[in-house]
């Protein structure tokens, strides 16, 4: 008698027990999709709406039982516009039962609540453990953390498309691997992506015990300073607080998101909201444990494209690689090699819009080279690339840039809106429009901070720009047969 023994496989080809399925619903919060819905629907109604003008690209939130925390972590979410565009979601916590070196990421299958199946972007995940030696597998520690399991209902409800996650469960306290773990995210740690770091603070001490220790750790935190953070963390820790068994359980999350942000000092952290167990009918005063809400954000300055009134915006992060590649481009060049190419993580749409651009070169605020384009088939990062090069080394107006010059040299970028042709000069807006003057062969341009730096009125704006650039005499621009164009420029520099 032979018995044939097959593995078990469901029939859509899918290994039983590949997605994680979850363990604290009905504990942490509801078993039932209906109830969760209601619940969820309850913390946000009183949460503020999004600030306008800035960008989350992170957040600190608790991951207790919802009838002590839901609300606390519902004022984070609730910052995020629902329909914000995220491609992924960067899912980070402590292992609260397996200590590990490094950080083991979830790749093997998705994620499953009650409200349906998050979609887990395998992908990122190999490409983590397969770039560095800190990112591991670890499915057994995954299985029954509770920690990220308690975000995913609120990443479900809140957003109104659906956005791949990325789990992440950090083993180690070591601060160098968790610095080396910060590096090895770095390039997706960008306005396409959202990370969400799951951590509760104080444990156990009193109410009001509790509120002090959670407000210094927070305070620390807002700093941006890793040090500090670290400091603050054995301070509250080692200062004798009745029965407080840590100030921050999820602390090597929050380290390495301080590790991430250090070197962006665009974005700043903002606490939101701070409650306690206490806080909770459910909860009493003796014993509790700690919630911070915390926002990082990213001012978005918005500038009027044409018009139209179409917006155009750059955002700090997309200023700093645009700046980026023009120096790396100049550089390369002065050594004979070919530029390194950008990081294709921080290529986001805007910067592989068809746009043009100039680059202006200063040296001790003296103009070294200025050469750009009004449109271009081109994406915008590969024309500030061109025209940087062109600025440093083929403006015929100066000798091509030496070695010695370029630690020297500032660099600004006018990204370019759409021309428009005028029938009146009265349109002009000086310090919003710049001029292209075109009369038969001979045109020439001023870009909108020209006037506005030098004091110009719109004649004289039109005098410079006739005599000096388009080679038609200063009242050239009076002529019947002269075209004035006006265009808007989104100018940003080292």
């Amino acid at each position: 008698m032979f018995t044939l023994i097959l593995p078990l496989m469901n029939i859509f080809g899918q290994e039983v027990g590949q997605d994680r399925q979850p363990v604290v619903a009905g504990s942490f919060y509801p078993s039932a999709a209906g109830k969760i819905k209601s619940d969820l629907s309850g913390y946000f109604l009183s949460c503020p709406k999004p600030a306008p003008g800035v960008v989350v690209r992170a957040v600190i939130v608790p991951h207790a039982g919802y009838v002590y925390s839901g609300h606390t972590a519902a004022a984070a979410f609730a910052a995020i516009p629902p329909d914000a565009e995220i491609e992924n979601i960067f899912l980070i916590g402590a292992s609260h039962r397996y200590a590990f070196e490094g950080a083991a990421v979830f790749s093997s299958g998705n994620m499953v609540t009650p409200l349906g199946t998050v979609t887990v972007n395998k992908e990122i995940g190999k490409e983590l453990v397969k770039g560095s030696r800190w990112f591991i597998t670890r499915d057994d520690a995954h299985r029954p953390e509770h920690s990220l399991e308690v975000q995913l209902p609120f990443i479900q409800y809140h957003f109104t498309k659906s956005i791949k996650v990325v789990p992440i469960l950090i083993g180690t306290q070591n601060r160098s691997i968790l610095k080396s773990i910060a590096d090895g995210l770095e390039p997706w740690f960008n306005e396409r992506n959202l990370f969400i770091i799951s951590s509760d603070f104080s444990h156990y001490p009193s109410y009001d015990d509790a509120c002090k220790a959670d407000k210094l750790m927070s305070d620390a935190i807002l700093t941006g300073d890793p040090q500090r953070f670290i400091m603050t963390k054995n301070s509250v820790e080692s200062s004798g607080t009745e029965n407080l068994a840590t100030a921050m359980c999820g602390w090597t999350a929050g380290l390495v998101l301080l590790y991430l942000t250090e070197d962006h000092g665009e974005l700043k952290y903002r606490n939101v909201e701070y409650t306690n167990s206490g806080d909770s009918r459910y909860g009493g005063k003796d014993q509790v444990v700690g919630y911070n809400s915390i926002v990082v954000e990213e001012k978005v300055n918005v500038i009027q494209k044409s018009t139209t009134d179409v917006a155009f915006s750059l955002t700090a992060g997309e200023q700093k690689t645009l700046l980026g590649i023009a120096r790396s481009s100049i550089s390369a060049r002065l050594k004979g090699v070919k530029p390194t190419p950008p990081a294709t993580a921080a290529l986001t749409p805007r910067l592989r819009e068809n746009l043009g651009a100039f680059v202006t070169l200063t040296i001790d605020k003296n103009l070294r080279g200025c050469i750009g384009r009004f449109t271009s088939p081109d994406p915008l990062y590969e024309v500030v690339s061109q025209m940087a090069t062109e600025a440093a080394f083929s403006d015929p107006r100066f000798p091509s840039l030496t070695e010695d010059e370029y630690p020297e040299i500032h660099v600004e970028i006018s990204v370019l809106g759409p021309m428009r042709k005028i029938s009146d000069i009265s349109e002009i807006k000086i310090g919003k429009h710049g001029i292209y003057l075109k009369k038969g062969i001979r045109a020439g341009t001023l870009l909108p901070q020209v006037a506005s730096e030098r004091g110009w009125s719109v004649t004289e704006f039109l005098g410079y720009c006739a005599r000096d650039k388009a080679g038609i005499g200063w009242d050239g621009w009076k002529d019947k047969d002269t075209e004035i164009f006006v265009y808007e420029a989104y100018v940003f520099g080292e």
